[in-house]
C-alpha cells in the first residue's frame, strides 16, 4: 500500500540533498540582495508604486491560483489605503478583497510577529467573510473537523489525488508546525519558506484556504529574510505561471519517505524566476513614474488621471471613447471631451490603423 509522507515513522524529520539546493539557493539570495539594493535607490514615491504593484499582484494572484478572480481595481486601492498611499482613481473595496488584502498584509508587513494558531485564525476569518466558500458553509477560524481529500473528476468517478492527516491529528500535527516555524534558527529563512510552503500544505488544516494561507506563510518568511516589509516581487505570480507542475511536484513529494529535494529544488527555481521577472516589472513601474513626473503640472481630472493609470498599467483591448465612458461613469459627449483634450495636451493619440471606430492609444515619450 502506499503510504504518504506524514505516514512514516520519521514524520516530520525531512531531509534534503544539501549540494544539489545550495546552488541555486545561492542564485536566489544574490539576485534578492541585487533588487533590494536597486530597490533601496529609488526615490519615496517610485518605491511605494512597485510596493504598490507587487502587493496588488500578489493578492490577485495567489486567488487566481485557487481559480478565483478579484478586482484589480478593488485589491489595489485596498492595499493603498491600509498603507496611507493616496492614488487617482482609488475605489471601494468588497468584504473578500478586503480580507486577502488582511491577510497578505499582515503577513508581509508584521513579518516578525511569532505566528501563534489565533493569528492563523484571524487570517481564515479574513479571507471567508461571509462563512461560505462559493456554495458551501465552511468552519472559518478553527482547524477542520471532517476528513480532507483532493479529488477531482466527475461525481462517481472521482479520482483521490490526497488524504490528508485526520482531524484528530490536525491539532498536534499544528502546534509541532507552528513551534519550528517560531524556533528554528538553524536553517536558512529562504529555504525555511520552502519548507513551510510544504509542510503546512501536507496538514491542509483547514476546510478551505489552505494554498493562500501556505503562500502567505511563505512571503512572511521571504519578508523575513530579506528583513524588509517593502515587497518587490511576486512569488505567487510566479506560482501561477507553473501552477500545472506546482501541483505535480507537490503531488510527487506526497509519497516521498521524507526526502524533498524535488520540492524544494523547484521551489527555489520557481522563486529565482519571479525575481527575474520583478525587474521586468520594474522597468514599468520606473516608466510609469516617468510619466507623472512629466505630467505633475498638467491639468487633469479625476476621470482622466483613472484612465490614464489603467493606460500605463497595461489595459487590456482597445480604448475607444465607449470603453472610456463605461469605466469612468460618465457621458459619451464627456467621455470625448476628456479625449481631446489629452490629444491636445498631447499624450493621447489616434491609432493609425483606425478602422471603423476610433481607438486611441499613448503617445511614446
Amino acid at each position: 500500500m502506499v503510504k504518504y509522507i506524514y505516514q512514516y515513522n520519521n514524520w516530520p524529520h525531512f531531509t534534503w540533498n544539501e549540494q544539489e539546493i545550495q546552488v541555486i539557493l545561492g542564485k536566489v539570495r544574490h539576485l534578492q540582495g541585487k533588487l533590494l539594493g536597486q530597490m533601496s535607490a529609488l526615490g519615496f514615491s517610485l518605491k511605494e508604486e512597485a510596493i504598490l504593484s507587487t502587493l496588488t499582484l500578489d493578492v490577485l494572484k495567489s486567488s487566481e491560483i485557487e481559480g478565483e478572480k478579484l478586482n484589480y481595481e478593488q485589491v489595489r486601492s485596498s492595499i493603498a489605503r491600509r498603507l496611507g498611499i493616496d492614488y487617482a482613481g482609488m475605489i471601494h473595496s468588497d468584504r473578500d478583497v478586503e480580507g486577502v488584502v488582511e491577510m497578505m498584509l499582515d503577513a508581509t508587513q508584521n513579518y516578525n510577529h511569532p505566528l501563534d494558531e489565533d493569528r492563523l485564525f484571524g487570517w481564515h476569518a479574513a479571507l471567508f467573510p461571509t462563512g461560505r466558500s462559493g456554495m458551501h458553509k465552511i468552519e472559518t477560524a478553527c482547524y477542520r473537523n471532517g476528513e480532507m481529500q483532493i479529488v477531482s473528476g466527475a461525481m462517481g468517478k472521482e479520482k483521490i489525488h490526497y488524504q490528508a492527516p485526520s482531524p484528530a491529528q490536525v491539532k498536534d500535527e499544528m502546534d509541532a508546525f507552528i513551534d519550528w516555524f517560531n524556533n528554528a534558527t538553524k536553517i536558512d529563512i529562504v529555504l525555511k519558506a520552502a519548507i513551510a510552503h510544504f509542510w503546512f500544505i501536507i496538514i491542509h488544516p483547514f476546510d478551505d484556504g489552505n494554498g493562500r494561507i501556505a503562500r502567505a506563510l511563505s512571503d512572511l518568511l521571504l519578508a523575513r529574510s530579506d528583513d524588509n516589509s517593502q515587497r518587490f516581487y511576486s512569488l505567487s505570480s510566479q506560482i501561477l505561471v507553473e501552477r500545472k507542475v506546482y501541483y505535480e511536484i507537490l503531488q510527487k513529494v506526497q509519497y516521498s519517505k521524507g526526502d524533498i529535494t524535488d520540492w524544494l529544488n523547484w521551489f527555489l527555481n520557481c522563486l529565482y524566476r519571479a525575481l527575474e521577472a520583478t525587474e521586468e516589472t520594474m522597468k514599468n513601474v520606473l516608466h510609469k513614474a516617468e510619466f507623472w513626473d512629466k505630467h505633475k503640472e498638467t491639468v487633469l481630472n479625476g476621470r482622466q488621471r483613472l484612465m490614464l493609470n489603467k493606460l500605463l498599467d497595461g489595459f487590456n483591448g482597445k480604448l475607444k471613447s465607449s470603453k472610456w465612458a463605461k469605466i469612468s461613469n460618465c457621458s459619451a459627449d464627456t467621455a470625448l471631451r476628456d479625449i481631446k483634450d489629452l490629444i491636445e495636451k498631447g499624450i493621447l493619440k489616434k491609432e493609425e490603423l483606425g478602422g471603423r471606430s476610433t481607438n486611441y492609444e499613448l503617445i511614446d515619450f
